[in-house]
């Protein structure tokens, strides 16, 4: 059900990678037999349709790093949040699609050819082909902690895992490993992503270094950071850096000669 839910949300995919679990290898195991008992005709016309799945070796679980981090995150936010109080259905589910909405338009990278102006990809602009649609948030009192109305009540909690998925995911973004290794130092003209619990949520500001702060030990600690029009001045640990993603023309390369 949840494949199929996920099909008629975004489509079929190419290709699913899981994890070992009982629920996925036991739905691959009847997505494959229920396909090969179709007859030959119809066999060969869904054939361009079938999904490969990909399974991670069994009790690897960092062989899936980069999502199963991201689930923790999530999960712990949810947790946090949501905890073990009963929620009505509809509260519940408008929370977890908010959630969704939140999670799709964080910033993977920014496109090289936008030199004045970063322009951020998003999982949304990936699956959408526009630009992030979600509505503005609703500022609530900070006294308000919940509300009788369901409609109220689930933005209140989609505030609260907002600032609980900050917490967590930030350090998983930024990695440092203090007394381990020398970090570097952040450098002018690098484009960043401020991270700031305070801020509205599924707000990512992208801005590019114009200035960086050197302490006594020579390493940078901060920096002043231009968004649009402002300059904003952050510590290094609020920074995320942003890779730049290639455009079309990049990915072509130069004119070859005849």
């Amino acid at each position: 059900m949840a494949l199929r839910r996920f099909i008629a949300r975004r489509g079929t995919p190419a290709e699913l990678f899981s994890d070992q679990g009982t629920n996925f290898r036991g739905g691959e195991k009847e997505l494959r037999e229920a396909f090969t008992a179709l007859s030959p005709e119809l066999k060969q016309s869904l054939a361009k349709e079938k999904i490969a799945f990909h399974f991670n070796p069994p009790a690897a679980p960092h062989f899936g790093g980069v999502w199963e981090r991201e689930i923790r995150s999530v999960k712990q936010a949810l947790y946090t949040t949501v905890g073990a109080q009963a929620q009505a259905e509809e509260v519940l589910r408008t929370v977890l699609i908010e959630v969704e909405g939140l999670l799709n338009s964080k910033p993977l990278g920014y496109v090289s050819s936008s030199v004045a102006d970063p322009d951020p990809v998003t999982p949304n602009l990936l699956l959408m082909g526009r630009r992030d649609g979600s509505l503005p948030q609703v500022v609530y009192p900070a006294t308000e902690l919940l509300s009788r109305r369901r409609w109220r009540h689930s933005q209140i909690l989609t505030d609260h895992f907002w600032s609980s998925f900050i917490r967590y995911y930030l350090p998983g973004m930024q990695a440092r490993q203090k007394w381990h290794a020398i970090q570097v130092n952040t450098t002018e003209d690098k484009v960043v992503m401020l991270v700031d619990p305070q801020l509205p949520r599924a707000l990512w500001p992208i801005g590019r270094v114009i200035k960086v702060h050197t302490s006594a030990d020579g390493h940078v600690r901060s920096a002043d950071v231009k968004i649009k029009d402002k300059i904003y001045t952050r510590p290094v640990a609020r920074m995320v850096i942003l890779p730049a993603i290639p455009d079309d023309e990049d990915q072509l390369g130069p004119p070859q000669d005849e």
